[in-house]
């Protein structure tokens, strides 16, 4: 990479921010107003330098992207499903970066009828997302949410599945799903607050109706968000209210859309709460009585209160319950016991349960789309490190299994057998053990010239299980070892390991990444010469710490739209999820988390130090993280820091947190982010 580019610098305009007797200066402050021309030139300039610093693998980005998409099967289509009378299928063309939604009558050889064509509504759009999908229970209308700018605000619209016709109508600002009242005419959607872009309220649509719509529920607690949804048994219509640690349901008869919802049990600060409705009664997979891995009990439809709930499956320390799916026959309950999914079968007659038998340490499976009750079919999806993803049919009678696809790995190079996983525990610095699922080539050696990219998440309890990726396979058939840290701040060893990475307790996401660095170098399959790190969002946070606190063990890092200015934004209201983030991370209003996050936040804590090479990536429209923080994190990095380390920015103009929209465009900053590492490994074929 050359070094004779001169990279943007930032305009210096010291800012003053003063709270609980403490001053912090912000010199790049004036980065957050996406409308003035100064910022989006700052932006423009830095990608400028960006395509400039990596121009000399120009060639290499476009053989790693045709490389990637060549192991695509670009015609294919999901497995069917059938839901009230017809198969639904999502199917993908040749050459075309979006799906189209296609359905059959009763049989799936009947003719084929597009619900939509992705391909042909995007056109005109450099962003283009729909979601929500939801027809009516007579099938004659369906409900979709679009976005054609990337900040997730979706904007409702009404299709006529008879006539094809797109109706004019358009609810904008919503979240994009709806539900739909057993009347076919009645449309109950979540809104967002403009200016947070919080879910704040729910309103009820009359289909065909002038007047206005009418405001059903105002969730005024602005730590909690709101969404509505319809039952597996299609009886009611739910109101749910959720916040980090609370949840809140109400109910609604879907036939009686003209009703009051009930509520199902009041918030009580700590209690969480899931609710499946079966036949007469309600299944609760609930957090109640210090349930600290979730427990599973029933009330009646008529009595919901928490006081009338009694015990299925009881509170277990060593198995996390992380949700159920229920049949006329059977109850499905998914686990996780010592970081591995189980999916356990319970029949209702009180015959003998069993568990799916997996013979993995490094597997993902769940249940996948289980929307029939009267079924003795379970339907759900398993893959590896080293094997594709499939979709199984599980008999649950005959206890006999059907592959009903796997995913195809084009290009006749991939062999199962060519790649090696396993799992492996640093010692955190407390003594914890920290497990790290990694996978190489059968080929690759261990040794201290070995690439290593090690990836973790950490935070929301959300898990990075180890699954499958073509796009990897650039890596590992390049001699990399592809390594995930299951760091506290996941629910990998259950919800205390969640708990004990959040708040608080953030900083062991941290230090048990940076133990697991240490522990891969230790163990001989790495050094820091060839040791690299990647996270995204508050993976992206990760990031910024480690490199504040141990640059010297990696070579390279990359930080995909890093949440790096996190006692700014969390001192912030306005800024869309802050409030509701305030159990995850602490309202640094108090001077405790205040003083806390300030401590570990990446860009308060800058250094006149050696930095390793890092690639940072931003969203122009993202709601999740603004642009505004990598790109003041990279101008104070330019300014401070020491070596003459590669630092590069990349924003997407067009797009939000998720990047680009289409399935190929995807690959293109893939690619980038591939031939970043591999350049520093002087691998560029």
């Amino acid at each position: 990479m050359s070094k004779l580019i001169v990279p943007p610098k930032a305009n210096i305009v010291p800012k003053q921010l003063e709270i609980h007797g403490d001053l912090r200066i912000d010199d790049y402050y004036w980065l957050n107003d996406r409308e003035n021309p100064e910022v989006t030139d700052h932006l423009e300039q830095e990608n400028t330098y960006c395509e400039k610093m990596m121009a000399h693998t120009q060639d290499f980005q476009k053989d790693l992207f045709e490389e990637m998409k060549a192991r695509i099967k670009e015609d294919d289509e999901s497995v069917p499903y059938k839901y009230n009378g017809y198969w639904y299928i999502v199917k993908f063309e040749k050459g075309k970066d979006y799906p189209i939604y296609t359905r059959k009558k009763e049989t799936l050889k009947a003719k084929e009828e597009i619900l939509f064509d992705c391909n042909e509504m995007a056109k005109g759009h450099s962003y283009f997302k729909l979601v929500g999908i939801s027809v009516s229970p007579d099938n004659t209308l369906v409900s979709f949410g679009l976005d054609t700018v990337g900040r997730r605000q979706y904007t409702i619209q009404i299709k006529n599945l008879v006539t094809g016709e797109t109706y004019s109508d358009c609810i904008k600002n919503t979240t994009g799903g709806a539900a739909w009242a057993n009347d076919n005419k009645t449309l109950f959607y979540p809104s967002k607050n403009e200016q947070t872009l919080r879910s704040d309220k729910i309103y009820k649509h009359k289909f065909g109706s002038k007047k206005e719509d009418e405001l059903i529920f105002t969730e005024k607690d602005d730590t909690f968000g709101t969404t509505v949804y319809k039952t597996k048994s299609r009886k009611y219509i739910v109101i749910a209210s959720y916040s980090t640690l609370t949840t809140e349901f109400q109910i609604l008869n879907a036939s009686t859309p003209k009703d009051k919802f009930k509520i199902f049990q009041p918030r009580v600060r700590g209690l969480e709460y899931s609710i499946n409705h079966f036949e007469n009664e309600f299944y609760i997979v609930t957090n109640a009585d210090k349930a600290t891995n979730f427990k599973l009990m029933k009330t009646s439809e008529e009595t919901t209160g928490i006081s009338n709930w009694s015990v299925v499956i009881a509170h277990r320390k060593d198995v996390l319950l992380e949700g159920i799916d229920i049949f006329k026959d059977f109850l499905v309950i998914s686990e996780r016991r010592d970081g591995l999914n189980k999916i356990r079968i319970r029949p209702w007659d009180n015959s003998e349960e069993y568990y799916l038998p997996f013979d993995n340490e490094t597997y993902t499976a769940y249940t996948s789309t289980n929307i029939d009750f009267d079924t003795k079919i379970l339907r759900y999806s398993y893959n590896s490190l080293t094997t594709p993803a499939s979709v199984i049919d599980f008999d649950m009678l005959t206890k006999t299994k059907e592959v009903k696809k796997e995913q195809e790995v084009l290009g006749g190079k991939f062999k199962k057998e060519n790649y090696v996983s396993k799992r492996v525990w640093a010692t955190a610095q407390d003594g914890t053990k920290i497990p790290i699922s990694l996978v190489h080539h059968r080929d690759t050696q261990k040794n201290e010239s070995t690439p290593l990219l090690l990836y973790a998440y950490g935070s929301y309890g959300s898990t990075i299980d180890p699954y499958f990726s073509t796009i990897r396979l650039s890596l590992l058939d390049r001699g990399f070892v592809y390594a995930i840290a299951h760091v506290r701040g996941s629910e990998y060893l259950g919800r205390q390991w969640y708990d004990n990475g959040k708040l608080i307790h953030k900083k062991n996401t941290f230090s048990d990444f940076i133990s697991c660095s240490k522990f891969l170098i230790e163990e001989g399959y790495t050094s820091a010469k060839h040791h690299y790190a990647m996270g995204g969002s508050a993976g992206g946070l990760l990031m910024g710490v480690i490199v504040n606190l141990a640059s010297e063990l990696y070579n390279g890092v990359v930080a995909q739209v890093p949440f790096v200015d996190v006692i700014t934004t969390m001192l912030d209201g306005s800024i869309p999820l802050t409030t509701g983030e305030y159990d995850e991370w602490g309202n640094p209003n108090d001077k405790v988390y205040y003083d806390y996050i300030k401590s570990y936040s990446p860009y308060d804590n800058v250094e006149e130090k050696n930095y390793p090479n890092l690639l940072v990536t931003a969203g122009l429209h993202d709601s999740q993280v603004q642009y505004w923080e990598p790109v003041k994190w990279v101008a104070k990095l330019r300014t401070i820091k020491k070596s003459n380390h590669i630092l590069l920015l990349k924003t997407n103009m067009k797009a939000g947190h998720g990047g680009a929209s289409g399935r190929f465009e995807t690959l293109k900053e893939d690619a980038l982010e591939y031939a970043f590492l591999l350049d520093l490994e002087g691998k560029n074929k």
